[in-house]
C-alpha cells in the first residue's frame, strides 16, 4: 500500500524543511487581519462592537474546512488535496483587497480560513513520514513553521500596512501562496490512503471518534481554552496598544514580533513529548497561560515598565499555547495512522472554535470594558482548562 511504504521510506530533511515552510505560509493566512481590525474595520464600515468578526469569521471558515475538507486526507490522495485547497485560499485573498464594504471583507475572511486547511492536511502528512521513535520531533519542528507563520503574520501584516495599508498585505500573500502552490505540487511524494469507507462514512465517523477517543476529546478541550485565551489577547492588544499606549501600526508590529519567541517551546515540547513528559508538561502550559493575564495587570500605569510586562505576557502565553499544541498533536496521532487526517480535523476544529469564541468575545468585551473585562475573560479559559486538568486520571 502507498501509505504504508511512504511512512518507512527515508524521507530527506529538506522535505521536512519545505512542509514546516508551507505551513507557516499557509496558517499566516488566518492572522494577517488580526492586528489589522482597526484599519479594516475603519474602510470597511464595521463598528468596532463588531470587529472581532473579521477574526472569527476566518476561523469559522477554518473549523468548516477542517470537518469537511481535512478528514479526505484519510480518502484521496494528499498532494492534490493540499493544491485544491492553496487553489481556494489564493482566490480569497484576491478577493479581500477589493472589499469596500464589511460583507463583501467577512466573506472573503471565511473562504481564506476554509483553504487555510492545507496546512492541517500537511502536518499529519509530515507525521505520516516520520517514524514512531521520531514522530514527536518530526511534528514538533513542522509545527514550529506553523507556529511561526502564526506570530510572524502580525508583524509582517503590520509593516506592510504602514507602507503601502492593509489591502497589500493579503494583494502579496496571494502571491507568495501561488508560488507555494506550484512548489508543493512539483516536489512533495505521493500519499495515497486505502480508504476503507466512503465520503459520508467518514463524516458520520467523526462524533464517533470524539466520543469515544478520551485523549482526543481532552487534548481538543485543552486547547480549545488555550487557543480562546490566546485570540481574545491578540484580538484585543492592537487595539489597546493603539489607544492607550498610543503605539502606531509600527510599534504594534515589533509588539507582536516579541511574540515570535515562545514559538521556540514547540520542538523542545516534541522532543520531551517523545520522552514521556507530555502529562506534567501539559500543566505547567495551562498554568503559564492563566499567569501570562495576571502579569498584564501588575503595573496598570500606560508606563514603559507596564508596556514591558505586556511583551512578556506575550512571549509566555504563546509559549503555552505553541507548546501544549505539539504535546496534543504527539498524542492524537499516536491513535492510529488510519484515523490521522480524521482525528487531527476533530482536534483542529474543536480548538479553533475555542478561538473564534474568545476573538468575539474579545472584540464584544473591549467595546464595552476595554482591557480589564477582555483580560478577565481571556483568565478565565486557562482557568477552566486546568480544572479539567484535575480530573485527568493518571496513565
Amino acid at each position: 500500500m502507498n501509505n504504508v511504504r511512504t511512512e518507512t521510506k527515508k524521507v530527506p530533511n529538506w522535505i521536512t524543511f519545505l512542509l514546516a515552510i508551507a505551513c507557516g505560509v499557509i496558517v499566516a493566512n488566518l492572522y494577517y487581519a488580526q492586528p489589522l481590525v482597526g484599519p479594516i474595520s475603519a474602510d470597511t464600515h464595521l463598528p468596532l462592537a463588531s470587529a472581532g468578526l473579521i477574526v472569527t469569521l476566518t476561523q469559522i471558515g477554518y473549523v468548516f474546512g477542517l470537518l469537511f475538507i481535512v478528514p479526505l486526507s484519510d480518502l484521496i490522495e494528499n498532494r492534490r488535496l493540499v493544491v485544491s485547497a492553496l487553489a481556494v485560499v489564493i482566490c480569497a485573498l484576491v478577493a479581500a483587497p477589493l472589499a469596500n464594504n464589511a460583507l463583501f471583507f467577512l466573506a472573503a475572511a471565511m473562504f481564506i480560513g476554509l483553504g487555510s486547511v492545507a496546512a492541517q492536511i500537511l502536518v499529519p502528512y509530515a507525521a505520516h513520514l516520520a517514524t514512531e521513535e521520531r514522530r514527536g520531533q518530526v511534528v514538533g519542528n513542522v509545527m514550529s513553521g506553523l507556529l511561526l507563520g502564526i506570530m510572524l503574520a502580525r508583524p509582517i501584516a503590520s509593516f506592510i500596512t504602514d507602507l503601502w495599508g492593509w489591502r497589500a498585505v493579503f494583494t502579496l500573500s496571494a502571491a507568495t501562496t501561488a508560488i507555494l502552490a506550484v512548489l508543493l505540487a512539483l516536489v512533495l511524494p505521493e500519499r495515497k490512503p486505502s480508504p476503507t469507507m466512503n465520503y459520508g462514512e467518514l463524516l458520520s465517523s467523526l462524533w464517533s471518534l470524539f466520543k469515544t477517543k478520551a485523549v482526543l476529546r481532552r487534548r481538543s478541550l485543552y486547547q480549545a481554552c488555550l487557543f480562546g485565551a490566546f485570540s481574545l489577547f491578540w484580538t484585543v492588544i492592537p487595539l489597546w496598544l493603539a489607544s492607550d499606549f498610543h503605539l502606531s501600526q509600527q510599534g504594534i508590529a515589533l509588539f507582536a514580533l516579541a511574540g515570535v519567541a515562545g514559538a521556540i517551546a514547540a520542538p523542545i515540547a516534541g522532543r520531551l513529548a517523545d520522552k514521556g513528559w507530555t502529562k506534567i508538561l501539559t500543566g505547567v502550559a495551562i498554568v503559564i497561560a492563566a499567569l501570562s493575564f495576571l502579569l498584564t495587570h501588575i503595573f496598570e500605569d500606560h508606563s514603559t515598565i507596564s508596556l514591558a510586562m505586556l511583551v512578556v505576557a506575550a512571549i509566555t502565553l504563546d509559549m503555552a499555547v505553541s507548546g501544549n499544541l505539539v504535546l496534543s498533536q504527539r498524542a492524537i496521532y499516536s491513535l492510529g495512522s488510519e484515523i490521522r487526517g480524521r482525528v487531527n480535523g476533530i482536534f483542529m476544529a474543536v480548538f479553533f472554535i475555542g478561538g473564534a469564541i474568545g476573538s468575539a468575545l474579545g472584540g464584544w468585551a473591549y467595546a464595552y470594558g476595554s482591557w480589564m473585562f477582555a483580560s478577565i475573560l481571556g483568565l478565565s479559559m486557562p482557568v477552566a482548562a486546568l480544572l479539567y486538568y484535575f480530573t485527568e486520571k493518571n496513565n
